[in-house]
């Protein structure tokens, strides 16, 4: 359970440099019924803190952001239509941890970034 039980992993598969999960969201959840009443969407903060996380978790590390180089919402996750994301994360680990990460259901991607953490 991340962000205060907002999601749950359902699935994990972890490779060399690379992380894919399944999550499921709460609908219910606090943070939905201000963004937005009767109308849920799930904030772009919250996306990049989900990919954050779950690098973090796999890692055993806590990270902070230095640079993000990409950042794209392309379409909005309503927990309560699509409750269920695949989050795929490639990562590098050096001097800074280089991570390039997406969210899709199906055959829709609902965001894309880039971003170094340190």
């Amino acid at each position: 359970m991340f962000l205060n039980n907002l999601y749950k992993v359902t699935e994990l598969i972890a490779g060399p440099q690379s992380l894919s999960a399944s999550i499921i969201l709460d609908p219910s959840h606090e943070i939905f019924k201000g963004h937005f009443p009767g109308a849920p969407v799930t904030p772009g903060v919250v996306q990049l803190q989900i990919v954050k996380e779950l690098l973090e978790q796999h890692l055993v590390k806590n990270l902070r952001m230095k640079t993000m180089r990409v950042c794209k919402f392309i379409q909005i996750i309503n927990p309560e239509e699509t409750p269920e994301i695949r989050i795929e994360i490639k990562y590098n680990v050096g001097e800074v941890i280089e991570v390039i990460a997406s969210g899709s259901s199906k055959d829709i991607t609902y965001f894309k970034t880039q971003v170094s953490y340190i």
